[in-house]
């Protein structure tokens, strides 16, 4: 019978393993929660469940909730301890019932594209003509007044679509390895502020300004429905505030921005969605060129009240309590919501399938940690950390006074998967020494499933922030980008087809075995000082 390759370098524990020896850890225990989590892996089962068959699950939908349902159900029949959500205020949910777009005139053509985020809905198909509004002020905008009712709007430029001469799939190079591994540079120091402009003269409209004056005159023309082409740029950062960079591939690909609000009393906004640039620039050229454009579009969206008093959006809790230790936590977490136009896939099914896997591993074995360990899967982390935050101010933190809660001492570690699908390469240390010198002795098991080191460079923008903020240890894992940045984050091509499932099982042991040492360990992980 072929082995897979994960199963075989298996095999090759004990080497890895030499010189790996942790006060309060068994090797042997770490050896079986890696034979578990490799050769009896179900992350990809868990992963197709909750990406293929229930799909995307964005905050304060039915998605969520479904989502939510069938893994509290596994955690119950893996025998897991304190399941339960904890619910906050977030707003209305949304979601997607239907999406259409066809161009007429010149001739027939189905277009690609998706509703964005918090969009009304049109008023059924709608048939109108499109008109390419060039305003950049509200002078320019007033030309317009009066010509609008019923008309399908464009508002940008073409955008040259280039070939793909650029990195798409972002794996560490050898230099991309040793930036990671440096503190960054120094920012400069702030420039002067320049002089005041006379009393006399009005400052210059900003972009967010012009926006919602936008909105609101096509709401006051009776505009039928805005399209757009994402961004001005297919160029993406890699991330990790790292030097990298990585060519979107468009190519029917699109990234949908906003196009409401989650808050019900915010002010309306026209029906909008986001087309294929390279079917959005034929609009352009074709108006441009003096062609009428006629177009048939249907919009269909739903949008899900806050009903509950407690709020709409939840996060999902579940331990494995612990032993003589068990007052104190080890926090094994990612974020369950995605964005609405895809299934989530990378972003973030993978970081929850992970942790989820993390956890039935430990409990397959029938392991008895010395510290609890805990999975939490957040809610509404696409609209800021706002789960991991509220669950961080509710037990740990007070922001109010910016000081600690009892329980804030209890904390033993936090750690977050949130990057895609590449295999785990190393972690964040955000600049604490005193835990980076336990994870580069705990990362010595991992050495031959691709663990490389720990960097010592304090990253940003996902939930181990939370923590990292409130003075709590908590930390991100280094994976590869692949193509993340380029394909699938918040796109329509978030799907399990860019998933890979070598990686993800990798993820899921690299999880398990961190909980492990990090629950099971004599030693306290140190803690940078509070900030002032």
């Amino acid at each position: 019978m072929k082995r897979s390759g994960l199963a075989v370098i298996a095999l090759l524990f004990i080497a890895a393993t030499l010189g790996a020896q942790v006060p309060g850890v068994d090797q042997a225990t770490i050896a079986r929660i890696r034979g578990e989590a490799i050769t009896n892996s179900q992350a990809m089962e868990t992963h197709w469940w909750l990406s293929e068959a229930i799909g995307p699950r964005a905050t304060g939908t039915p998605g969520y909730q479904a989502g939510a349902d069938w893994v509290m159900k596994k955690f119950a029949e893996w025998g897991l301890a304190n399941i339960h959500i904890e619910r906050f205020p977030f707003g209305q949910g949304w979601s997607i019932d239907r999406f259409s777009a066809h161009l007429l005139t010149p001739n027939a053509a189905p277009l690609i594209g998706m509703p964005r985020w918090y969009s009304p809905s049109t008023k059924g198909t709608i048939t109108s003509d499109v008109v390419y509004v060039k305003a950049a002020s509200e002078a320019e905008l007033a030309k317009y007044k009066g010509q609008l009712t019923g008309k399908i709007v464009i508002l940008q430029a073409a955008r040259p679509v280039r070939m793909l001469q650029g990195r798409i799939v972002l794996e560490m190079t050898e230099a991309d390895w040793a930036e990671a591994m440096k503190l960054p540079d120094p920012k400069p120091a702030a420039s002067p502020a320049s002089p005041a402009s006379p009393a006399s003269s009005a400052p210059p409209m900003t972009p967010q300004q012009f926006a919602a004056l936008l909105q609101r005159f096509l709401v006051a023309e009776g505009v039928a429905a805005v399209l757009d082409r994402g961004s001005d740029t297919d160029m993406s950062a890699g991330g990790s505030d790292l030097s990298w960079q990585t060519q979107r591939v468009d190519g029917g690909t699109i990234f949908p921005g906003n196009g409401g609000s989650r808050d019900p009393k915010a002010p309306q906004q026209v029906p909008s969605a986001t087309l294929a640039v390279e079917h959005y620039n034929r609009l352009v050229r074709l108006i441009e060129h003096g062609q009428p454009v006629r177009m048939e579009l249907n919009i269909q969206t739903r949008f899900h009240p806050e009903t509950d008093p407690a709020g709409h959006a939840f996060n999902i809790i579940a331990d494995i309590p612990g032993s003589d230790l068990a007052d104190q936590v080890v926090i094994l977490g990612a974020h369950f919501d995605t964005y609405p136009y895809a299934t989530g896939a990378t972003d973030n099914t993978t970081g929850s399938t992970a942790m989820i896997e993390a956890v039935r591993v430990i409990q397959q074995l029938g392991l008895k940690p010395r510290r609890t360990i805990r999975v939490a899967l957040w809610a509404a982390e696409e609209q800021g950390l706002i789960g991991s935050r509220e669950y961080v101010a509710r037990h740990y933190w007070d922001a109010k006074t910016s000081t600690p809660k009892p329980a804030h001492a209890n904390v033993q570690a936090y750690f977050n998967l949130d990057n895609g699908t590449g295999r785990i390469r190393g972690i964040w240390g955000q600049n604490n020494t005193g835990a980076m010198k336990s994870f580069e002795q705990w990362g010595v098991a991992l050495k031959d499933l691709g663990w490389r080191s720990v960097s010592p460079r304090s990253v940003t923008s996902t939930d181990h922030g939370s923590f990292d903020n409130a003075g709590l240890p908590g930390f991100q894992f280094i994976q590869e980008r692949l193509e993340y940045n380029s394909r699938t984050h918040h796109s329509n091509m978030d799907t399990y087809d860019h998933v890979q499932k070598d990686d993800v099982i990798q993820q899921g042991a690299v999880a398990a075995v961190f909980a492990w040492y990090a629950a099971n360990t004599s030693e306290r992980l140190p803690r940078k000082p509070l900030a002032k």
